[in-house]
């Protein structure tokens, strides 16, 4: 077969007709008039959509964190504040690390390598590698320039008095969000709102020019508490070696302003630090003294003499017969540990008598009695915005029968918080009236507060208050040297499984300077098992030395001569149960 030359193909010398050629030159034309048209539209009436495509490419809106407000003592002293760290993070397509590069980071994060491929294997666009990292570490991980391997600022909460104030301030999350305690009551004002920048970033996320602001962050406000960390420290401290001497299983501690109604410390044990969390539980995060109940015991028998005095019932020193040392009430029997005889109302406070307190409230009506306690505030929260903060038990007066009465005037059948105690503690501190309780610092401390008891009544129960801890009293050990101290013991069976177990929590509730108070200190030892386990054994002591530290730190003057203590001549009158 005979070869054809292209140049020379029959092809080649055929006409198009004329109309072909017009239309394919009039298609032509129009493509590029609409091409025309269309880049004239975008490019000069209608540029957005180029330019929103354009900065989606290359433009990032980022949030600036804004730094959490500090949180410190009356004194001014830092209780929590926030400090720079860097935190990874991943684009895992673009993270391709090789091996070595994979255990390089793992080495320096302190991870398992096997979890830095699980996240760098995610279909996310973003993953945290790890956060809250210190900044010399972070730059020690960008110094080995990883492919698609990032960080970012941020803050980390730090608590430089770590355990002692861990309940009182509790603690922020990965996030700087409050999480327990001040932190998370005061969160809103400590928090403020984070601003934002628009940047231009490259493709590997690296920030290479920084365009404008669109809002500046505002920064949190710092929060002043009403604490003072010396007070806090010897709380703390001396009730620590409480609680290891009589091996108790938890126990608390509260002072407060008896002029102000400010919360100056807030001890708990078991405790935790708040700066290393890696092995919290339950039980030491909870703050015991707002948000655990336990029945006080005869630490409330001021208040039955109290309202007995106030409805002119008795006074300070009509006598009640409290022989044979035991009480019948219906099927059930209530008794002294010892045979007092004849005591005055006073002495029945001093001696810490069941029998005579519990005559005391049987001549009042259930609801002269439900309405005074309901006035102390108890069984209802406090509203100290603080989480977790319960109120008791105080069941409705006609539900009471006599039996139930009569054990409610020694603090049987009804439960508190240490801090409700503490407070309630006021109306005999102060001339009978109460005042809010405040965990911030007050700039106007207030004058007068809720009226309970009459001044008078407040200062003889005050009087009776002052025996209890002198020799022939419940509790000498709560003496300090150069001051007249005031307060009461109380001792209880606690309650598991709707009975009375063989198991006490131990407390003290009293004030100082008598002439003068100025400080309320109330101290819960729960189940002291050393063998000693009533209040003026086991918390008396350590309301002695907290009181007396803390008066000496505030410089509250002596108002008695500085002479030996005498504890007692014989052995300590021991409250009933």
């Amino acid at each position: 077969m005979k070869s054809i030359k292209f140049s020379r193909s029959p092809l080649l010398s055929e006409r198009l007709p004329p109309w072909r050629q017009r239309l394919v030159l009039v298609v032509l034309l129009g493509a590029f008039v609409t091409l025309i048209a269309r880049s004239l539209y975008l490019q000069g009436f209608n540029n957005e959509f180029l330019g929103d495509k354009g900065r989606a490419r290359f433009e990032r809106v980022i949030d600036i964190s804004a730094t959490r407000g500090r949180i410190t003592d009356r004194h001014g002293d830092v209780l929590a504040v926030s400090t720079p760290v860097r935190s990874i993070w991943a684009i895992p397509e673009d993270a391709q690390l090789a091996p070595a590069q994979s255990r390089n980071l793992a080495t320096l994060l302190d991870m398992d390598v096997r979890e830095i491929n699980r996240k760098l294997a995610s279909e996310r666009e973003f993953v945290y590698v790890k956060r809250q990292l210190p900044p010399e570490l972070a730059d020690r991980v960008t110094a080995l320039q990883l492919p698609g391997i990032h960080q970012k600022n941020e803050y980390r909460r730090y608590y430089p008095a770590g355990e002692v104030m861990a309940h009182m301030l509790g603690f922020t999350g990965v996030e700087d969000a409050g999480q327990e305690g001040i932190e998370l009551a005061f969160n809103n004002q400590l928090s403020g709102k984070p601003g934002s920048r628009r940047v231009i970033k490259d493709r590997r996320g690296n920030v290479v020019e920084d365009v404008e602001s669109i809002h500046p962050p505002l920064e949190g406000k710092d929060i002043v508490l009403a604490m003072d960390s010396k007070v806090q420290y010897l709380a703390y401290s001396h009730l620590k070696r409480a609680l290891e001497e009589h091996r108790a299983k938890a126990g608390g501690v509260v002072v407060l302003d008896a002029r102000s109604g400010e919360v100056l410390a807030l001890a708990n044990l078991p405790t935790y630090n708040p700066n290393n969390r890696v092995k919290l539980v339950g039980a030491q995060l909870r703050n015991r003294a707002l948000t655990d109940t336990f029945e006080p015991g005869s630490t409330l028998k001021p208040f039955t003499a109290a309202l007995a005095l106030e409805k002119g019932k008795v006074r300070f020193n009509t006598p009640i017969q409290t022989a044979p040392g035991k009480m019948t009430i219906g099927t059930a029997t209530i008794s002294d540990a010892h045979v007092h005889g004849m005591l005055t109302v006073a002495q029945v406070i001093q001696k810490s008598s069941n029998i005579g307190a519990a005559k005391l409230a049987l001549s009042m009506t259930p609801d002269e009695m439900w309405t005074m306690f309901d006035s102390l505030g108890f069984g209802a929260p406090l509203k100290l915005g603080f989480p977790g903060e319960v109120g008791g038990r105080l069941r409705p007066a006609k539900t009471w029968k006599p039996i139930e009465q009569a054990t409610m005037a020694y603090g049987h059948g009804i439960s508190v918080t240490l801090i409700q105690l503490a407070r309630a503690y006021q109306a005999f501190a102060r001339d009978g009236d109460l005042v809010p309780i405040s965990l911030a610092r007050l700039d106007t401390p207030p004058i007068s507060g809720k009226q309970v008891f009459s001044s008078q009544t407040a200062r003889e129960v005050r009087a009776m208050l002052e025996m209890a801890v002198q020799p022939g009293g419940t509790a000498p050990k709560a003496q300090i040297a150069g001051y007249r101290v005031a307060g009461k013991t109380g001792t209880a069976h606690k309650i598991e499984g709707g009975a009375y177990a063989n198991k006490y929590v131990a407390s003290f509730v009293g004030f100082a300077p008598v002439s003068d108070p100025r400080l309320i200190v109330a101290v819960m030892v729960d189940e002291p098992s050393n063998g000693r386990h009533f209040g003026g054994d086991v918390a008396a002591p350590v309301f002695a030395q907290v009181m007396a530290g803390s008066l000496r730190t505030l410089g509250v003057a002596p108002d008695a001569p500085l002479k030996p203590l005498i504890t007692a001549s014989a052995e300590p009158v021991r409250e009933e149960m």
